[in-house]
């Protein structure tokens, strides 16, 4: 029996899902820059490819179309010194990942500015909003970043940074409008700011005295 050339040539289809969540110990120590005051576990659950472990998670994932979706890495990190005998494992907040469920490919998502003890994403669409630091350490900024976008959709100062100064959280929650397509930032003790995104732009709203 001879069978057509592209019946050869099917993608193999795989099966992507995230398992069941377990917590693990965590703190401070083992995660300096992600753990949140007083925080003593990290809820954990697996991603899934074909069957078996391919990464660890934490938090909500986001359905960014009906074939991918965004959620946050979880790292299992040694952290035992030389001089000790033995392993010491701690978990860690790792960055966002990618994954498609019909090829089961993981890739980063780039987020500019993201820093683990202050950035809380967001996600609108394939949007991420998030309070960030620049660069220099210095700036309290307001990010939107796109998902496969070269340059953030905004990045706009919020404030001077110093991490001792801060309360934590640092910032709430970013909050999304979709008409107009609107995006607010509220530093703590401060009123929100709010931006508009105009194509590939995003212009500051000036709120009436009246509202």
């Amino acid at each position: 029996m001879i069978l057509p050339a592209m019946a050869w040539c099917a993608p193999k289809a795989h099966v992507v899902a995230l398992g069941g969540a377990r917590k693990e110990p965590y703190s401070a120590d083992g995660d300096p820059a992600g753990a949140r005051k007083d925080e003593t576990e990290l809820k954990v659950r697996p991603l899934m490819v074909d069957g078996k472990v391919k990464e660890w998670t934490t938090g909500e994932a986001h359905d960014l179309t009906g074939r991918s979706f965004a959620v946050r890495r979880a790292v299992r990190l040694n952290d035992a010194l030389p001089t000790d005998k033995a392993e010491k494992w701690v978990w860690q907040r790792g960055p966002w990942i990618l994954v498609d469920r019909t090829t089961g490919k993981v890739t980063a998502v780039r987020l500019p500015e993201f820093d683990p003890a202050v950035s809380d994403v967001v996600w609108f669409r394939d949007y991420a909003a998030y309070c960030g630091v620049n660069a220099s350490g210095k700036q309290l900024m307001a990010m939107v970043a796109q998902v496969e976008g070269r340059k953030p959709l905004l990045a706009k100062k919020l404030g001077e940074w110093e991490a001792a100064d801060h309360a934590s959280p640092v910032c709430a929650p970013a909050v999304w409008q979709r008409e107009p397509l609107r995006v607010g930032f509220q530093v703590t003790g401060s009123a929100t700011v709010s931006f508009d995104l105009v194509g590939t732009s995003a212009v500051l709203v000036e709120e009436d005295d009246g509202q």
